[in-house]
């Protein structure tokens, strides 16, 4: 892809503190399978999903529900490592991503399953071609200590429409509601199919945030969160219904090291 200048560290010689082929399936100490439970109700926050010798397979299917009535069309099948809100009608909780109507509709207890202030993450997957569909994997603040914590780290989106003999991605940094952050998204190129099994990497702490592909430096930010975040990986139908059923991305292994 680019020079060796341009190649990411080597991972850790030590295990990851979190280290997922979901094996075992899917864990309850690692993973809430829901979207944003806290700003809808569990019918439409549940993932569908399907464990598979590659990893898990994350899907939309036909009889899925939008993630709230007033985002149709959005529907979306997601794994977090972690929960928090403040109380039922209350706008308190984690990614706040709407500047506005976002408020909490299910009780969902907070829960610290894996929320590192810094460390790596090399996150391995195969991207929907399906019509319609977004792959995305994001860090996000837990809001849990403040309400300033809502930075995003944007490791990736990729639309399934143009990918092709190479990919558009977009990845990046997204300030949210945090005023020590500044937005910086940008589009990257693939020189592949991002259908096929390919690795992302994020590096972040000490005020910079790396992120890459394929061993490859895709981006250099001069910003970093400092707070924990949540890790989200998801499939989102982000047009009306359409097209074969059940369209699918597939998360193969996410190792995680922890930099505190």
């Amino acid at each position: 892809m680019q020079g060796f200048a341009d190649r990411l560290p080597a991972p850790p010689q030590r295990r990851g503190d979190f280290d997922d082929m979901f094996a075992d399936g899917l864990r309850p100490d690692r993973w809430t399978p829901h979207y944003l439970p806290h700003w809808t109700t569990p019918d439409r926050s549940g993932a569908r999903y399907r464990i598979t010798p590659q990893g898990i397979e994350l899907r939309i299917e036909e009889d899925q529900l939008d993630w709230r009535p007033e985002d149709a069309p959005l529907r979306v099948s997601n794994l977090q490592t972690g929960t928090f809100s403040g109380p039922i009608g209350s706008t308190q909780g984690t990614h706040r991503h709407r500047p506005d109507g976002l408020v909490v509709r299910t009780n969902t207890p907070q829960q610290l399953l894996w929320a590192p202030t810094q460390g790596r993450i090399d996150l391995t997957v195969t991207a929907s071609r399906d019509e319609g569909c977004m792959t995305a994997a994001w860090l996000v603040g837990t809001e849990h200590l403040s309400d300033e914590d809502c930075g995003e780290i944007c490791i990736f989106e990729i639309d399934a429409q143009p990918i092709g003999p190479t990919t558009t991605a977009r990845s990046g940094l997204k300030a949210h509601h945090d005023p020590r952050l500044t937005s910086d998204m940008t589009e990257v190129t693939l020189p592949f199919n991002a259908g096929t099994t390919h690795t992302w990497t994020v590096i972040w702490g000490g005020g910079e945030t790396v992120i890459g592909c394929e061993g490859v430096r895709l981006r250099t930010i001069h910003q970093a969160p400092t707070y924990p975040l949540f890790l989200m990986v998801d499939l989102f139908e982000v047009a009306a219904p359409s097209g074969a059923y059940p369209k699918s991305a597939i998360i193969h292994r996410i190792a995680g090291w922890d930099f505190n």
